[in-house]
């Protein structure tokens, strides 16, 4: 940037003129106990005797979001909305200080974690001038528990819903341990808000701030038939499946002593000792949830403790967590202690005893487990190498799909660790997550394990085509999305170890073989061509080479480079050429009917749709 917009000045500046200002006579220090009536008049209530509120916005302004500091902690790239905010902060923080003084407030003290060093004590203000507003901070009290006396640091938010939508804006002070969010009633602000500042200050104190769910997983090896214990932290972008997998019973048996327990769903700090500090003690979840597929959140969604907004009630208290007609992006707050399934008439727990996932020396393994979401040649699980584990955190891909975005469906998203809340150097944390891997690794030979799970479908092919000079999609063949029964067949056979991997077209091993079902219908060779193939594995090299050279920039080691050019190699890739731009597919040509070449004579071996796979 050739003109330097920040102003650290203006920043200190206004951070010693707010401190006395958050014992204000307009500032009401309140406990949740305090807030619960006073916050339920305003809900509607369900069948279940739960309770749901509505918000104006219903997702987080990330693209709104900046980090106000030294160059330490600043974004890489600004948006051009983002650098106006950048700009106007000084003026926008002197209206802070005008609001601190005047508005109403009420501030309720939380605590995340549970563990000897490392548990962030976080401060909400909140303006209630309009006091509906007041169930931001009962919802996110009840993720957290109440202060202990455990040490710290102190995170301060403050929130101010009443600031003009035009003017929407979240101001990330790092190194103040402060965040403002400016228009929006969305809690997922002050959920991400105080997260996003525990991460950062976990990377400064040698651990690693991951967006990454957890849990223990007792199963019985299929070798030696002893129950085993492992420790699983699971990766995924919002809306891959994090939640939906850390809760998950993977139908494990629980009449041969096997269980699932559910430790964390979002963010936890990751140690050398393969341990994980959780965050949260209780889950806030997407609540597109079916009982069949998500036993243990439907009873948590559906009991009377879930504290639920944005999703259909009728009037009669009903609700459907399928009908997403008046929102896409319903939410709840639910209680880890309300997680149970049903076996033999007896509702059993899969909380975990701790939010903490144990160190490694007290489980017999641990897996990093890297959630993805795509829709052609991806499979449905991948065994990784430690290096190919560091590389699975480094790219940290899904796509966009048709139906959330058409005109940049297929196209690739990438976030080191699938992690949309680092402040600071990305390279820096792939670094850490290399240091911490390889220390592992060499002090539990044999145990440490990586995977990179497909959570989205195979077979898709969308097509490009020309309309009055625009690019244009349309979906020739959709990819159904792996039926959750498989998914869950795929890990359970992981843990076991029952599953059969052989070399795949990425380079890495591919699953065949599920908990013992052959999964011939899903080999890439029958939904492609050699040469779609050969497309899918370039495209995926270019775009993962170019974003290599973007987090190389922010201080990248030498040997993790390295092992990212093996990885191309291993694909098929023996040119040094850099980035370039993906020629259009071979089956994808501009013309006004779809359609799909298959150079075979037996017809294309297609996914079953989810309520009609079996096992045979």
């Amino acid at each position: 940037m050739a003109k330097d917009i920040y102003s650290n000045d203006a920043y200190k500046k206004f951070y010693e003129q707010l401190v006395p200002l958050l014992n204000g006579p307009n500032i009401k220090e309140v406990n949740l106990k305090w807030l619960e009536p006073r916050v339920k008049e305003y809900s509607q209530k369900t069948v279940y005797g739960s309770h749901v509120w509505r918000s104006v916005q219903s997702s987080r302004l990330a693209a709104k979001t900046v980090y106000l500091g030294t160059e330490k902690v600043r974004l890489p790239s600004l948006l051009p909305y983002q650098e106006k905010v950048v700009k106007g902060a000084p003026d926008e923080l002197d209206k802070v200080l005008h609001w601190m003084k005047t508005l109403p407030f009420i501030k309720l003290t939380r605590q995340m974690g549970n563990n000897p060093d490392f548990n962030p004590v976080c401060t909400l203000y909140l303006s209630v001038g309009d006091w509906r507003n007041s169930r931001l901070a009962y919802m996110w009290g009840n993720l957290l528990d109440e202060p202990s006396g455990r040490p710290g640091p102190a995170i301060t938010m403050i929130h101010i819903p009443e600031e003009h939508a035009s003017r929407q804006q979240i101001l990330t002070m790092p190194e103040f341990n402060l965040n403002i969010c400016l228009g929006s009633d969305y809690l997922g602000e002050e959920k991400k808000g105080f997260l996003r500042q525990a991460m950062w200050l976990a990377d400064e104190r040698g651990m690693l701030g991951l967006h990454a769910g957890s849990k223990v997983v007792v199963a019985r090896d299929a070798k030696s038939n002893e129950l085993k214990k492992h420790g699983v932290i699971l990766f995924g972008m919002t809306a891959t499946g994090k939640s939906t997998w850390s809760c998950h019973q993977l139908e494990m048996d629980p009449k041969r002593g096997e269980m699932t327990y559910a430790s964390q769903d979002d963010i936890c700090f990751l140690r050398d000792d393969g341990s994980a500090f959780g965050s949260e003690h209780n889950f806030y979840v997407k609540t597109d949830a079916r009982k069949s597929d998500q036993e243990a959140m439907y009873h948590a969604l559906t009991h009377k403790s879930a504290l639920l907004e944005n999703i259909m009630v009728d009037a009669k208290g009903n609700i459907d967590f399928l009908d997403e007609s008046l929102c896409g992006n319903g939410r709840a707050v639910v209680r880890m202690d309300q997680l149970f399934i049903e076996r033999e008439n007896k509702l059993i727990s899969i909380a975990a005893p701790s939010i903490n996932l144990p160190s490694l020396d007290k489980n017999d393994a641990l897996w990093f487990a890297f959630i993805t979401r795509r829709n052609t040649i991806m499979p449905y699980s991948q065994m990784l190498t430690p290096e190919q584990g560091v590389l699975a955190y480094l790219f940290g891909e899904s796509t966009l799909s048709f139906a959330a975005n058409p005109e940049k469906a297929g196209e690739s998203v990438r976030i080191v660790g699938t992690d949309d809340f680092i402040i600071g150097s990305r390279g820096a944390k792939v670094n850490k997550f290399y240091d911490i891997i390889m220390k592992l690794v060499n002090r539990f030979p044999g145990q440490v394990n990586f995977r990179i799970y497909n959570t989205g479908g195979m077979g898709e092919i969308i097509e490009e085509y020309d309309e009055r000079g625009t690019t244009k999609k349309r979906m020739v063949r959709k990819a159904e999305r792996v039926p959750l029964e498989l998914m869950a067949a795929i890990q359970r056979g992981d843990l076991r170890g029952t599953n059969v991997y052989e070399k795949g077209v990425l380079g890495t091993m591919s699953i065949v073989e599920a908990d013992g079902r052959r999964m011939d219908e899903w080999d890439v060779h029958k939904l492609y061509t050699p040469e779609q193939i050969d497309y899918y594995v370039k495209d995926i090299i270019r775009g993962r080479r170019a974003f290599l050279e973007e987090i190389a920039k922010e201080g990248l080691r030498p040997e993790i480079i390295a092992a990212a050019e093996r990885s191309f190699r291993a694909m098929g890739d023996l040119s040094a050429r850099k980035a370039g731009t993906a020629s259009a597919p071979a089956f994808a040509p501009a013309a006004p009917e779809p359609r799909v070449i298959v150079q075979r004579e037996e017809p294309v071996a297609r996914p079953r749709k989810p309520g009609v796979w079996r096992w045979r």
